[in-house]
């Protein structure tokens, strides 16, 4: 695909063949993947961006193995991190060793030198060793030792965390969360699709056994890199950007929210509603594009009041109240 892609002349080409390349990598991830169609829409829009995303859902959900099944599609390198109260920051960036055969120190690499990283259950650590990825997560490089390593250009972190009433948790730090492009939420299966992975199960080919699945690389790092060019490309409205703007502000004056998103958040929905445009075939964001990327891009950058969390209120309520007021451009 790489070759087709430089050989496009102007934007629109490579545009088509980007939209088609997801196309692509999304139905090879569907071949492991039953169900969870936003999610794995979100992913993608997570990777085009160049940003990083949190897992929240229910343990056996599968979120270890869309990581692995988007990394297998376009050939890129994936690692896991189980995080545990005693995990220190060294476990995570790597270490200095010192060689005896030639009497120096070697670097021996964490899991952080990868392209894809799963960070499970990363608030079951404190908060040093979460801000272990932070330097990682906003600079791809880390520090050790006192001298900096660059990480993979495609470096990307899907965290997952357990709610925050579980014993034995950390709430993440506001400046981690932040960093965090979006929030995906991943549900229980449908009927279908539970039913499909039981009988999935039955004719020996478990979900957990990727290469059963048969995903073929269909992209490789240039190609990936092609994409996430073309990203530029996606045209978007005054309009439209003014909405994001009226929606992202409203949060910092609206009655139920003590703590609105800050400008980070408004890159990131403009950023989000391009990635969904292209990864649902367009070359131009339409106002459904920023509603689909409100909840999970903004939900996590807000504080709600105490008053609200005494009347039940949610996040999604909140933003949901925030985009009827909205004006939606015309």
């Amino acid at each position: 695909m790489d070759e087709k892609m430089e050989s496009g002349e102007g934007p629109e080409p490579k545009l088509g063949l980007a939209a088609e390349a997801l196309v692509r990598v999304k139905s090879e991830m569907k071949k492991a993947i039953i169900g969870q169609e936003e999610a794995l829409d979100q992913m993608l829009v997570t990777l085009l961006c160049g940003g990083h995303a949190l897992f929240e859902g229910v343990p056996g959900t599968a979120k270890t193995l869309m990581v692995r099944a988007l990394a297998a599609a376009v050939s890129l390198d994936s690692k896991r991190i189980q995080f545990t109260p005693d995990l220190m920051p060294s476990d995570i960036t790597g270490t200095n060793v010192f060689n005896l055969s030639n009497s120096s120190f070697d670097l021996v690499k964490g899991p952080v030198f990868t392209d894809l990283l799963l960070a499970d259950e990363i608030n079951r650590a404190p908060a040093k060793t979460q801000s272990a990825l932070l330097e990682g997560m906003n600079e791809r490089q880390v520090t050790i030792d006192g001298k900096g390593y660059k990480l993979s250009s495609f470096f990307t972190v899907f965290a997952t965390q357990n709610p925050i009433e579980f014993e034995g948790t950390y709430p993440l730090p506001e400046a981690q969360l932040d960093r965090f492009l979006m929030k995906i939420k991943i549900d229980y299966p449908s009927h279908e699709a539970e039913r499909a992975i039981m009988e999935a199960v039955n004719e020996g080919r478990p979900p957990e056994r990727l290469e059963s699945s048969g995903i073929i690389p269909v992209m490789g790092p240039e190609d990936m890199a092609g994409v996430q060019a073309a990203l530029s490309s996606v045209r978007i409205e005054p309009g439209i950007v003014e909405y994001i703007l009226g929606v992202t502000r409203a949060t910092r004056n609206h009655e139920a929210i003590l703590v609105g998103a800050g400008p980070r958040g408004s890159i990131f929905l403009l950023q989000g509603a391009k990635a969904r445009a292209l990864v649902k075939g367009r070359d131009f964001v339409t106002p459904d594009d920023v509603v689909a990327m409100v909840a999970p891009v903004l939900g996590h950058r807000i504080t709600l009041s105490t008053e609200a969390e005494i009347r039940g209120s949610s996040t999604e309520e909140v933003m949901a109240a925030i985009l009827d007021k909205a004006e939606v451009p015309r």
